[in-house]
């Protein structure tokens, strides 16, 4: 807890894992049920700074920086390969190296491809899913992903740019955070500039642009995904903000087909769901977490 306020402390810290010098935060006692969050596009653990201290009195919640985001570092002697396979194994190993062997999983945006190859690969560790904003379906990609079906169709210069522009510009950026949510002031600026700066560094942009290119194979196991769901049965929290371009309702609404007794949860905001309504969210999570994790 912070001292005399009763809000518990998040902490940083730094672990090696598959060879990445992985950034992380953390809060909650460190014998409570684990929740692990995984950001999205093209944020850090930082969305995440109001949702863990309404969470840690109870749970252990920890939240990385995947690699090429947020301060988690990879030296260039390990020349990695920027893609959601090679995210979900850095994040095993930095599951290994916490000795995390039981956690529940606050999937988001990238996050969600990513946790769910970890938790196919170990679906005995996964208590629980939360998936806010994070799809799993083909009817889940909204209009929004035209420009990059066609740069996975054809990755010239010119579709490659386009995407750019579309998404790893400033305006591109805070478009993403602000698009339908009623109220855009309530949107702090440190958010989105604090992504533009880290997606911008040098040889960054072509890491988020690889990474667009590559997601055409989460598409792709999506089936591999669904089938997961249906032989392990996780239990599952899809809160949604039902105003996202990129992944829209029917993308929440598919879990029940797979996990009937999913709790499918809207809200009417955008695809930066905490941004405007963490409280909905920490007492859903909450809700989920106290009859799965404990």
């Amino acid at each position: 807890m912070s001292k005399g306020s009763g809000v518990p402390l998040t902490t940083i810290h730094h672990v090696e894992a598959d060879g990445v010098n992985v950034f992380y935060r953390e809060a909650g006692p460190a014998n409570a049920p684990v929740l692990l969050l995984l950001h999205g596009f093209p944020a850090s653990s930082f969305q995440y700074r109001e949702l863990i201290p309404r969470l840690a009195d109870k749970y252990r919640v920890i939240a990385p920086d995947l690699p090429g985001f947020g301060f988690t570092e990879v030296p260039d002697a390990r020349q990695y390969k920027y893609d959601f396979e090679g995210l979900a194994k850095t994040m095993l190993a930095f599951t290994d190296a916490l000795g995390l062997k039981r956690y529940a999983l606050y999937l988001f945006d990238y996050g969600a491809p990513t946790g769910l190859r970890m938790a196919m690969a170990h679906p005995e560790r996964v208590t629980a899913i939360i998936s806010q904003n994070g799809n799993a379906y083909d009817e889940g990609l909204g209009d929004a992903w035209a420009p990059i079906r066609k740069y996975w169709n054809d990755p010239s210069p010119a579709n490659r740019e386009t995407v750019h522009n579309a998404a790893v510009s400033f305006e591109g950026i805070k478009f993403q955070y602000e698009h339908r949510v009623a109220n855009p002031a309530a949107v702090g600026p440190e958010a989105y500039w604090l992504d533009y700066a880290l997606v911008s560094r040098p040889g960054n942009t072509d890491i988020q642009l690889d990474l667009f290119f590559d997601y055409q194979n989460n598409v792709k196991l999506y089936p591999k995904f669904q089938e997961y769901f249906r032989t392990s049965k996780p239990p599952l929290l899809a809160i949604w903000g039902k105003n996202d371009p990129f992944f829209i309702p029917p993308g929440a609404e598919a879990f029940k087909r797979d996990l009937p007794n999913a709790t499918v949860q809207f809200l009417d905001t955008g695809h930066f769901a905490l941004e405007t309504h963490v409280e909905e969210i920490a007492v859903a999570v909450r809700e989920l977490l106290a009859k799965n994790a404990g």
